[in-house]
């Protein structure tokens, strides 16, 4: 559910106290720290850097016009992504190989290489590493 129209955005007040003050000084480009991510970014803040924090560090945030109305926590993450081990990724991706009707199957054999005649070619399959 929304905020009530006639209430307003939901903001902190401390914070349109620094951005006049950052302005005035007119050091624009000096990172504003807050700790409030639940506040709307409201169009007095567009052009100013707030340094949002999200539990362990403070993210830079530059503030343009397409930010506002939207609140500061949505630009600053506070979980990481690490990607899925990419032992599956290749497991998957070699095992679900489906060709479309019509299409060329995929070939088999391996790569050619150019061979001194004593190195054996590397093997490209699990069947062929055990032989």
């Amino acid at each position: 559910m929304t905020r009530s129209v006639w209430k307003g955005p939901y903001y902190e007040p401390y914070l349109l106290k620094k951005a006049e003050e950052t302005r005035r000084s007119g050091k624009t480009n000096t990172v504003i720290k807050i700790w409030t991510r639940k506040s709307t970014i409201l169009p007095e803040f567009v052009g100013l850097t707030f340094g949002v924090y999200n539990g362990k560090k403070f993210i830079p945030v530059s503030v343009n016009e397409s930010m506002v109305g939207h609140k500061f926590g949505e630009f600053s993450p506070t979980r990481t992504f690490n990607s899925h081990s990419a032992e599956r990724k290749t497991e998957t991706t070699t095992t679900s190989s489906v060709t479309a009707p019509g299409a060329a199957a995929p070939s088999t054999t391996a790569p050619k290489t150019e061979s001194t005649g004593d190195k054996k070619p590397e093997p490209t399959t699990k069947k062929e590493e055990k032989k």
